[in-house]
Protein backbone atom coordinates (compact mmCIF):
# COMPACT_ATOMS: atom_id res chain seq x y z
CA UNK A 1 0.00 0.00 0.00
CA UNK A 2 2.62 2.42 1.03
CA UNK A 3 4.40 2.13 -2.59
CA UNK A 4 1.32 2.32 -3.94
CA UNK A 5 1.02 5.72 -2.52
CA UNK A 6 4.34 6.57 -3.47
CA UNK A 7 4.08 6.02 -6.73
CA UNK A 8 0.75 7.96 -6.86
CA UNK A 9 2.17 10.84 -5.62
CA UNK A 10 4.96 10.58 -8.52
CA UNK A 11 2.46 10.48 -10.81
CA UNK A 12 -0.14 13.39 -9.47
CA UNK A 13 3.19 15.68 -9.06
CA UNK A 14 4.15 15.26 -12.58
CA UNK A 15 0.43 15.64 -13.82
CA UNK A 16 0.65 18.81 -11.57
CA UNK A 17 3.63 20.16 -13.55
CA UNK A 18 2.34 19.62 -16.90
CA UNK A 19 -0.54 21.17 -16.02
CA UNK A 20 1.44 24.25 -15.10
CA UNK A 21 2.99 24.05 -17.88
CA UNK A 22 6.18 22.74 -17.40
CA UNK A 23 7.18 21.27 -20.71
CA UNK A 24 10.33 20.15 -22.91
CA UNK A 25 11.27 22.65 -25.67
CA UNK A 26 11.84 21.46 -28.27
CA UNK A 27 14.51 22.81 -30.91
CA UNK A 28 13.38 23.90 -34.63
CA UNK A 29 14.23 21.48 -37.41
CA UNK A 30 17.08 23.30 -38.75
CA UNK A 31 19.75 25.90 -36.83
CA UNK A 32 18.64 29.06 -39.15
CA UNK A 33 16.38 29.86 -41.81
CA UNK A 34 17.89 32.53 -44.15
CA UNK A 35 15.22 34.48 -46.32
CA UNK A 36 15.89 36.45 -49.63
CA UNK A 37 13.11 38.07 -51.39
CA UNK A 38 10.67 41.05 -52.17
CA UNK A 39 7.34 42.84 -50.61
CA UNK A 40 5.77 39.80 -50.46
CA UNK A 41 8.19 38.27 -47.29
CA UNK A 42 9.61 42.08 -46.21
CA UNK A 43 9.61 42.06 -42.48
CA UNK A 44 10.75 45.82 -42.16
CA UNK A 45 14.17 46.05 -44.36
CA UNK A 46 12.82 49.07 -46.07
CA UNK A 47 11.16 50.67 -43.39
CA UNK A 48 14.59 52.85 -42.81
CA UNK A 49 15.37 53.50 -46.72
CA UNK A 50 13.69 56.49 -48.33
CA UNK A 51 11.46 54.84 -50.51
CA UNK A 52 7.78 54.93 -51.91
CA UNK A 53 7.34 50.77 -50.91
CA UNK A 54 6.93 50.78 -47.29
CA UNK A 55 4.38 49.27 -45.77
CA UNK A 56 5.15 50.89 -41.70
CA UNK A 57 1.91 52.00 -41.61
CA UNK A 58 -2.16 51.62 -40.74
CA UNK A 59 -3.42 49.63 -42.04
CA UNK A 60 -0.30 47.15 -42.58
CA UNK A 61 -0.16 44.64 -39.71
CA UNK A 62 -3.83 45.09 -38.75
CA UNK A 63 -4.09 41.54 -37.27
CA UNK A 64 0.18 41.98 -36.18
CA UNK A 65 -0.45 44.03 -33.26
CA UNK A 66 0.11 47.30 -35.45
CA UNK A 67 2.51 47.94 -38.95
CA UNK A 68 6.42 46.38 -38.87
CA UNK A 69 7.04 46.83 -42.54
CA UNK A 70 5.22 43.66 -43.41
CA UNK A 71 2.80 43.80 -46.87
CA UNK A 72 -0.05 42.36 -45.47
CA UNK A 73 -2.60 42.73 -42.55
CA UNK A 74 -0.82 40.05 -41.02
CA UNK A 75 1.80 37.14 -40.85
CA UNK A 76 3.82 36.44 -44.49
CA UNK A 77 4.72 33.40 -45.77
CA UNK A 78 8.11 32.91 -44.17
CA UNK A 79 6.54 34.31 -40.50
CA UNK A 80 4.51 30.73 -40.89
CA UNK A 81 7.07 28.14 -42.21
CA UNK A 82 9.29 29.54 -39.49
CA UNK A 83 6.66 28.31 -37.49
CA UNK A 84 6.57 24.99 -39.00
CA UNK A 85 10.15 24.84 -38.89
CA UNK A 86 10.09 25.55 -34.80
CA UNK A 87 10.86 28.63 -34.37
CA UNK A 88 9.71 30.07 -30.93
CA UNK A 89 10.52 33.62 -32.59
CA UNK A 90 10.07 35.19 -35.97
CA UNK A 91 13.18 35.70 -38.19
CA UNK A 92 14.79 39.26 -37.76
CA UNK A 93 14.85 41.73 -40.27
CA UNK A 94 18.52 42.01 -41.34
CA UNK A 95 17.87 46.09 -40.27
CA UNK A 96 17.52 44.98 -36.91
CA UNK A 97 19.32 42.05 -36.38
CA UNK A 98 22.40 41.94 -34.34
CA UNK A 99 24.19 39.94 -31.90
CA UNK A 100 23.38 36.11 -31.35
CA UNK A 101 20.14 36.96 -33.04
CA UNK A 102 21.83 36.30 -36.07
CA UNK A 103 22.37 32.51 -35.19
CA UNK A 104 18.29 31.67 -36.20
CA UNK A 105 18.76 32.92 -39.61
CA UNK A 106 18.03 36.55 -41.26
CA UNK A 107 15.66 38.20 -43.23
CA UNK A 108 16.68 39.91 -46.25
CA UNK A 109 13.75 40.87 -48.26
CA UNK A 110 13.50 44.10 -49.81
CA UNK A 111 10.32 46.01 -50.87
CA UNK A 112 10.79 46.34 -54.79
CA UNK A 113 14.04 44.20 -55.14
CA UNK A 114 14.48 41.85 -58.17
CA UNK A 115 17.38 39.75 -59.70
CA UNK A 116 18.38 42.96 -62.06
CA UNK A 117 19.99 45.46 -60.10
CA UNK A 118 17.64 48.63 -62.05
CA UNK A 119 14.41 46.72 -61.24
CA UNK A 120 12.52 49.04 -58.90
CA UNK A 121 14.77 51.84 -59.07
CA UNK A 122 11.25 54.12 -60.08
CA UNK A 123 10.25 53.32 -55.96
CA UNK A 124 13.08 54.89 -54.79
CA UNK A 125 16.02 52.66 -52.48
CA UNK A 126 15.65 49.00 -52.29
CA UNK A 127 18.17 45.97 -51.46
CA UNK A 128 18.66 43.89 -54.97
CA UNK A 129 19.35 40.71 -54.79
CA UNK A 130 22.98 41.09 -55.49
CA UNK A 131 22.75 43.57 -52.31
CA UNK A 132 21.07 41.03 -49.89
CA UNK A 133 23.63 38.58 -50.79
CA UNK A 134 26.55 40.61 -49.51
CA UNK A 135 24.37 41.35 -46.95
CA UNK A 136 24.53 37.35 -46.16
CA UNK A 137 28.56 37.97 -46.60
CA UNK A 138 28.69 40.06 -43.77
CA UNK A 139 26.17 37.99 -41.52
CA UNK A 140 28.21 34.80 -42.18
CA UNK A 141 31.34 36.62 -40.80
CA UNK A 142 29.47 37.48 -38.06
CA UNK A 143 28.21 34.06 -36.95
CA UNK A 144 31.80 33.03 -37.89
CA UNK A 145 33.42 35.08 -34.91
CA UNK A 146 30.90 33.58 -32.98
CA UNK A 147 30.63 30.00 -33.65
CA UNK A 148 34.60 29.75 -35.01
CA UNK A 149 35.24 26.33 -36.50
CA UNK A 150 31.85 24.97 -36.33
CA UNK A 151 30.12 27.55 -38.45
CA UNK A 152 30.73 25.58 -41.75
CA UNK A 153 28.75 22.58 -40.16
CA UNK A 154 26.28 24.96 -38.83
CA UNK A 155 25.51 26.85 -41.50
CA UNK A 156 25.02 23.79 -44.45
CA UNK A 157 22.03 22.63 -42.39
CA UNK A 158 20.09 26.16 -42.24
CA UNK A 159 17.44 26.75 -45.25
CA UNK A 160 18.09 28.99 -47.63
CA UNK A 161 14.64 30.84 -49.33
CA UNK A 162 14.88 32.30 -52.16
CA UNK A 163 12.00 34.06 -53.87
CA UNK A 164 13.01 37.26 -56.32
CA UNK A 165 11.77 37.85 -59.75
CA UNK A 166 7.89 39.03 -59.19
CA UNK A 167 9.54 42.75 -59.61
CA UNK A 168 11.54 42.31 -62.84
CA UNK A 169 8.43 41.78 -64.46
CA UNK A 170 5.60 43.76 -62.41
CA UNK A 171 8.41 46.77 -61.98
CA UNK A 172 10.46 46.36 -64.67
CA UNK A 173 9.22 44.29 -68.24
CA UNK A 174 5.92 45.00 -67.68
CA UNK A 175 6.76 49.24 -67.46
CA UNK A 176 7.84 50.01 -70.49
CA UNK A 177 7.42 53.81 -70.08
CA UNK A 178 9.88 53.29 -67.77
CA UNK A 179 12.39 50.55 -68.75
CA UNK A 180 13.58 49.31 -71.88
CA UNK A 181 13.65 45.17 -71.17
CA UNK A 182 10.64 44.31 -73.11
CA UNK A 183 11.78 46.08 -76.44
CA UNK A 184 15.41 44.68 -75.86
CA UNK A 185 14.40 41.08 -75.12
CA UNK A 186 11.18 38.48 -76.24
CA UNK A 187 10.04 36.88 -73.17
CA UNK A 188 12.13 33.62 -73.65
CA UNK A 189 15.21 35.84 -73.90
CA UNK A 190 14.24 37.96 -70.86
CA UNK A 191 13.68 34.99 -68.56
CA UNK A 192 17.18 33.21 -69.80
CA UNK A 193 18.81 36.70 -68.48
CA UNK A 194 17.28 36.61 -65.09
CA UNK A 195 18.13 32.88 -64.57
CA UNK A 196 22.04 33.35 -65.36
CA UNK A 197 21.77 36.41 -63.00
CA UNK A 198 19.82 34.53 -60.36
CA UNK A 199 22.24 31.52 -60.96
CA UNK A 200 25.30 33.69 -60.40
CA UNK A 201 23.69 34.64 -56.69
CA UNK A 202 22.85 31.21 -56.20
CA UNK A 203 26.64 30.18 -56.82
CA UNK A 204 28.00 33.04 -54.57
CA UNK A 205 25.58 31.94 -51.88
CA UNK A 206 26.80 28.17 -52.01
CA UNK A 207 30.64 29.56 -52.09
CA UNK A 208 29.84 30.50 -48.81
CA UNK A 209 28.64 27.79 -46.89
CA UNK A 210 24.60 27.20 -48.63
CA UNK A 211 23.66 23.98 -48.90
CA UNK A 212 19.44 23.76 -48.70
CA UNK A 213 17.92 26.16 -51.37
CA UNK A 214 14.05 26.59 -51.00
CA UNK A 215 13.02 28.53 -54.56
CA UNK A 216 9.93 30.22 -54.40
CA UNK A 217 8.60 31.01 -58.36
CA UNK A 218 6.89 34.33 -59.37
CA UNK A 219 3.45 34.00 -58.80
CA UNK A 220 0.63 35.07 -61.24
CA UNK A 221 1.08 38.93 -61.20
CA UNK A 222 -2.15 38.96 -64.35
CA UNK A 223 -4.51 37.80 -61.59
CA UNK A 224 -3.63 40.69 -58.87
CA UNK A 225 -6.21 43.01 -58.09
CA UNK A 226 -3.99 45.57 -60.33
CA UNK A 227 -3.62 43.97 -63.04
CA UNK A 228 -7.22 43.29 -62.99
CA UNK A 229 -8.23 46.96 -62.08
CA UNK A 230 -5.73 48.14 -65.01
CA UNK A 231 -5.95 45.38 -67.60
CA UNK A 232 -8.88 43.05 -67.50
CA UNK A 233 -11.76 44.13 -69.31
CA UNK A 234 -14.01 42.86 -66.85
CA UNK A 235 -12.17 42.54 -63.69
CA UNK A 236 -12.30 39.23 -63.42
CA UNK A 237 -10.66 37.73 -66.03
CA UNK A 238 -6.75 37.08 -65.30
CA UNK A 239 -4.41 39.08 -67.94
CA UNK A 240 -2.71 36.31 -69.76
CA UNK A 241 -0.12 38.88 -71.59
CA UNK A 242 1.37 39.47 -67.50
CA UNK A 243 1.01 35.57 -66.52
CA UNK A 244 2.35 33.96 -70.04
CA UNK A 245 5.91 35.38 -69.15
CA UNK A 246 5.94 34.46 -65.87
CA UNK A 247 5.41 30.79 -66.50
CA UNK A 248 8.57 30.67 -68.82
CA UNK A 249 10.20 32.00 -66.18
CA UNK A 250 9.16 29.55 -63.52
CA UNK A 251 9.94 27.06 -66.23
CA UNK A 252 13.69 28.10 -66.12
CA UNK A 253 13.61 28.41 -62.64
CA UNK A 254 12.13 24.60 -62.49
CA UNK A 255 15.04 23.69 -64.37
CA UNK A 256 17.84 25.22 -63.12
CA UNK A 257 16.71 23.17 -59.77
CA UNK A 258 17.37 20.29 -61.38
CA UNK A 259 20.31 21.37 -62.90
CA UNK A 260 22.05 22.10 -59.55
CA UNK A 261 20.49 18.86 -58.06
CA UNK A 262 22.67 17.31 -60.82
CA UNK A 263 25.74 19.26 -60.30
CA UNK A 264 26.00 19.84 -56.68
CA UNK A 265 25.94 16.30 -55.16
CA UNK A 266 26.65 18.09 -51.93
CA UNK A 267 23.97 20.37 -51.66
CA UNK A 268 19.87 20.06 -52.06
CA UNK A 269 17.81 22.70 -54.01
CA UNK A 270 13.51 22.60 -54.35
CA UNK A 271 11.20 24.84 -56.35
CA UNK A 272 8.12 26.22 -54.63
CA UNK A 273 5.28 26.71 -57.56
CA UNK A 274 3.81 29.26 -56.32
CA UNK A 275 2.11 30.13 -59.32
CA UNK A 276 0.11 26.88 -59.54
CA UNK A 277 -0.54 27.19 -55.79
CA UNK A 278 -2.25 30.42 -56.18
CA UNK A 279 -4.27 29.82 -59.24
CA UNK A 280 -5.81 26.60 -57.13
CA UNK A 281 -7.06 29.31 -54.54
CA UNK A 282 -8.70 31.62 -57.36
CA UNK A 283 -10.24 28.66 -59.62
CA UNK A 284 -11.61 26.68 -56.39
CA UNK A 285 -11.34 29.21 -53.36
CA UNK A 286 -14.46 28.11 -51.44
CA UNK A 287 -13.05 24.82 -49.62
CA UNK A 288 -10.46 26.88 -48.55
CA UNK A 289 -12.85 29.98 -46.96
CA UNK A 290 -12.40 32.32 -49.67
CA UNK A 291 -15.46 34.44 -51.14
CA UNK A 292 -13.53 37.09 -53.06
CA UNK A 293 -10.19 36.68 -55.23
CA UNK A 294 -10.41 39.78 -57.65
CA UNK A 295 -10.63 42.09 -55.18
CA UNK A 296 -8.04 43.55 -52.25
CA UNK A 297 -9.16 43.97 -48.83
CA UNK A 298 -7.76 47.19 -48.51
CA UNK A 299 -7.46 49.70 -51.75
CA UNK A 300 -8.19 52.08 -54.03
CA UNK A 301 -10.41 52.12 -57.14
CA UNK A 302 -11.47 49.60 -59.30
CA UNK A 303 -11.46 46.23 -58.03
CA UNK A 304 -9.29 48.18 -54.69
CA UNK A 305 -6.33 47.80 -56.82
CA UNK A 306 -5.81 51.01 -58.63
CA UNK A 307 -4.07 52.40 -55.39
CA UNK A 308 -2.38 49.77 -52.68
CA UNK A 309 -3.85 50.50 -49.29
CA UNK A 310 -3.22 53.61 -47.74
CA UNK A 311 -3.86 55.27 -44.46
CA UNK A 312 -7.18 57.16 -43.72
CA UNK A 313 -8.17 56.54 -47.61
CA UNK A 314 -11.17 53.85 -47.25
CA UNK A 315 -11.44 51.07 -44.65
CA UNK A 316 -9.86 47.55 -44.99
CA UNK A 317 -12.71 44.74 -44.94
CA UNK A 318 -13.72 43.34 -41.87
CA UNK A 319 -13.76 39.55 -43.37
CA UNK A 320 -10.36 39.75 -43.79
CA UNK A 321 -10.46 35.83 -44.12
CA UNK A 322 -12.46 35.50 -47.04
CA UNK A 323 -10.22 37.51 -49.33
CA UNK A 324 -7.36 36.05 -51.05
CA UNK A 325 -5.65 39.65 -51.90
CA UNK A 326 -4.78 42.19 -48.78
CA UNK A 327 -3.85 45.00 -50.78
CA UNK A 328 -3.05 45.47 -54.62
CA UNK A 329 -0.21 43.13 -55.27
CA UNK A 330 -0.07 41.25 -51.66
CA UNK A 331 -2.04 38.12 -50.16
CA UNK A 332 -3.96 38.16 -47.15
CA UNK A 333 -2.32 36.27 -44.01
CA UNK A 334 -5.29 33.75 -44.72
CA UNK A 335 -3.99 32.94 -48.22
CA UNK A 336 -0.17 33.08 -47.09
CA UNK A 337 -0.90 30.44 -44.24
CA UNK A 338 -2.31 28.06 -46.83
CA UNK A 339 0.49 28.75 -49.95
CA UNK A 340 3.16 28.26 -46.62
CA UNK A 341 1.39 24.96 -45.19
CA UNK A 342 1.77 23.38 -49.14
CA UNK A 343 5.12 24.69 -49.76
CA UNK A 344 6.11 22.64 -46.56
CA UNK A 345 3.80 19.77 -46.72
CA UNK A 346 2.92 19.44 -50.01
CA UNK A 347 -0.69 18.20 -50.68
CA UNK A 348 -0.13 17.20 -54.76
CA UNK A 349 3.03 16.46 -56.92
CA UNK A 350 3.01 19.88 -58.32
CA UNK A 351 3.14 21.77 -55.38
CA UNK A 352 7.01 21.34 -54.82
CA UNK A 353 9.76 20.03 -56.83
CA UNK A 354 11.57 17.94 -55.91
CA UNK A 355 10.39 17.29 -52.44
CA UNK A 356 9.02 19.88 -49.60
CA UNK A 357 10.48 22.08 -47.28
CA UNK A 358 10.08 19.23 -44.63
CA UNK A 359 11.67 16.65 -46.05
CA UNK A 360 14.19 19.60 -46.68
CA UNK A 361 14.94 20.56 -43.50
CA UNK A 362 15.04 16.44 -42.45
CA UNK A 363 17.95 16.23 -45.22
CA UNK A 364 21.42 15.65 -43.85
CA UNK A 365 23.59 17.07 -46.79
Amino acid sequence: MESYLRKWCLVSVWVLLLGLGFKVKAEPQVPCYFIFGDSLVDNGNNNRLFSLARADYFPYGIDFGGPTGRFCNGKTTVDVIAELLGFDNNIPAYSTASGEQILQGVNYASAAAGIRDETGQQLGQRITFSGQVQNHQNIVSQIGEILGYGATDYLKSCIYSVGMGSNDYLNNYFMPQSYSTSAQFSAEEYANDLITRYRDQLNVLYSIGARKFALVGVGAIGCSPNALATHSPDGITCVESFNSPIRIFNDRLKFMVQQFNNDQSDAKFIYINAYDLFQELIANPSPYGFSVTNTACCGVGRNRGQLTCLPFVGFPCANRDEYLFWDAFHPTEAANKLIAQRSYTSQSPSDVYPMDISQLAALIV
